[in-house]
């Protein structure tokens, strides 16, 4: 797909209902937001304000009530259910802060895994690249329970990763994780936003993780109502601390 030079992840003044529009609650309220190639965005918000359904919108999983949604230049707004399953698979990756991967499965089969599942073939050097590339080359035949938190997690981005998706999401990816481990999940991700033009849209509660991102987009009732360029952890906790109060 040739993208290069439009937003990775665009939303056009989106809403989405729970319920009957004129009765229901409104989870977003008229959201635009533009995610450049190789940029990383953290959306912020006290419980409640729309942070994940922002994220299962831009990423497809979740329709919209109005406006426009496009991934990589395409618009997604009204595809069909066929349509998105392909574009998740090609140029999507998940990451979430359950771990998700199978038990009975060493490293490398988790993350050879949904490409098998799609019908996609990768080689074992393929995954074995992926591997090392978070940092676990040693680590291909381990099952989940042989590793540590922070080394399942990277596994998942491995996972999410094989595919060379143009973005990936990510839902608290460090909220499972002790100090230490988030640390290294969070060096690994900028480190792929650095060298290899990743797109990052993360979803957060953590001002010192939000403040690895190049910018945090503040979420409070379903809108957009603030957002911070190179923020610092005072910067992200200070404003955080006002829309919850």
């Amino acid at each position: 797909m040739s993208w290069q030079g439009v937003p990775a992840v665009e939303l056009h003044e989106v809403t989405r209902y729970h319920g009957a529009r004129d009765t229901g609650v409104a989870a977003l309220a008229g959201v635009s937001l533009s995610c450049p190639p190789g940029t990383w965005t953290a959306v912020m918000g006290p419980s409640g304000s729309g942070k994940s359904t922002l994220l299962h919108c831009a990423a497809g999983l979740d329709r919209v009530t109005s406006g426009r949604v496009l991934l990589a230049g395409r618009d997604i707004t009204a595809a069909p259910d066929s349509v998105l399953t392909a574009l998740r698979r090609r140029t999507v990756g998940f990451v979430f802060q359950s771990f998700n991967l199978i038990a009975s499965l060493t490293a490398e089969q988790n993350v050879a895994f949904p490409s098998k599942l799609a019908g996609v073939r990768v080689s074992r050097s393929d995954v074995r690249q992926s591997l090392a590339g978070v940092g676990l080359a040693d680590r291909a035949r381990h099952k989940p329970r042989e590793l540590s938190g922070g080394q399942q997690q990277r596994v998942a981005i491995a996972r999410a990763m094989i595919s060379r998706p143009a973005v990936l999401f990510a839902d608290e990816p460090t909220g499972a994780l002790d100090s230490h481990s988030a640390k290294v999940v969070l060096e690994l991700l900028r480190t792929m936003v650095r060298t290899a033009g990743q797109t990052i849209v993360m979803v957060t509660h953590d001002p010192a993780v939000a403040a690895s991102a190049d910018t945090v987009v503040f979420l409070a009732d379903g809108r957009i109502v603030d957002r911070v360029g190179s923020p610092t952890v005072h910067e992200v906790a200070e404003r955080l601390a006002k829309l919850e109060g």
